[in-house]
């Protein structure tokens, strides 16, 4: 959507957010480069699919669901038990650039989200 004023607007649904967080972490999943961050995960991804995607859609700008159905979150708390540092974080980056180019989003806003996406990911090391 070329007047999309928010992430969220330019993806246009739920549906295309939670479609890019499965390919997310299909990539993440099948990745060999990947596979040090897919361990840090229990063998079933949908309860993180659900999660990352209904949280992702609130912080692109749409409805803002994470805390009612999850709780609050701190990103950086709920990442402390990982060993996480900048080879993890690249490793996530990756997969969701990845995703992100197998969107339709067009190049303006992959870019916006990888950039606003960077340090969120550096929140989440624990190696700092």
């Amino acid at each position: 959507m070329t007047d999309a004023k928010t992430p969220f607007d330019a993806f246009g649904s739920e549906a295309a957010v939670h479609q890019l967080v499965r390919v997310f972490y299909q990539k993440m999943n099948t990745l060999p480069e990947c596979k040090r961050i897919r361990d840090m995960h229990k063998g079933d991804l949908e309860p993180m699919i659900d999660k990352l995607a209904t949280f992702l859609v609130g912080w692109m700008g749409g409805p803002r669901r994470y805390q009612e159905k999850f709780g609050s979150v701190v990103i950086p708390a709920a990442h402390k038990a990982f060993a996480i540092g900048e080879a993890e974080r690249d490793q996530w980056l990756l997969c969701m650039r990845l995703a992100l180019d197998e969107s339709e989003l067009d190049t303006k806003w992959r870019k916006a989200l990888m950039d606003a996406l960077l340090p969120m990911a550096d929140m989440c090391r624990t190696d700092l």
